[in-house]
């Protein structure tokens, strides 16, 4: 069940989060303003979120965004998702920063290596985005391909993770 919700404000612009009681169950790629982030999420719920979980996250978010954090330990609400995806988004989790994989070595690697445009798929309904990296999967020849935040964003953040695109 979802809760909360809560605003972050990093240095490409405003990150909203929704909230279940397990923990953070949806993310918003960086908007513009505050009340584009929130609009996006307030169908979700209305209630502001706070307490340590809102406040790690607020602090990892602004580290990733200026290039100083690698790995995110906010936890993550994996209700909702069906046992593939959830492994694919796990699988996903674990790429380590300014590293990329394809959608066929994701499928590989949770042991359906015919099931590559299914990764996509799963990617594709990642909640949140930027905590379980989807931007690190691309296409088979290293394209980039396929990505709920544009392939403009996936481009900025893998130059971010120092990645050549």
């Amino acid at each position: 069940m979802l809760n909360t919700l809560s605003l972050h404000h990093t240095a490409w612009g405003y990150v909203a989060a929704a909230w279940s009681t397990t923990g953070l169950w949806e993310l918003t790629f960086p908007l513009s303003t505050p009340e584009a982030a929130k609009s996006s999420l307030l169908s979700l719920v209305s209630t502001e979120a706070t307490g340590k979980a809102v406040n790690l996250l607020d602090q990892e978010l602004k580290a990733y965004f200026i290039g100083k954090l690698t790995t995110f330990t906010t936890v993550v609400d994996w209700n909702g998702y069906t046992p593939f995806r959830t492994s694919i988004l796990r699988y996903t989790a674990a790429i380590p920063y300014g590293e990329v994989r394809t959608y066929g070595e994701a499928a590989m690697a949770v042991g359906t290596p015919q099931a590559a445009r299914a990764a996509g798929g799963a990617l594709h309904n990642n909640r949140t985005p930027i905590i379980i990296p989807c931007h690190r999967v691309l296409g088979a020849n290293g394209s980039l391909v396929g990505f709920g935040g544009g392939l403009d964003m996936k481009s900025a953040l893998l130059k971010l993770e120092k990645q050549p695109v």
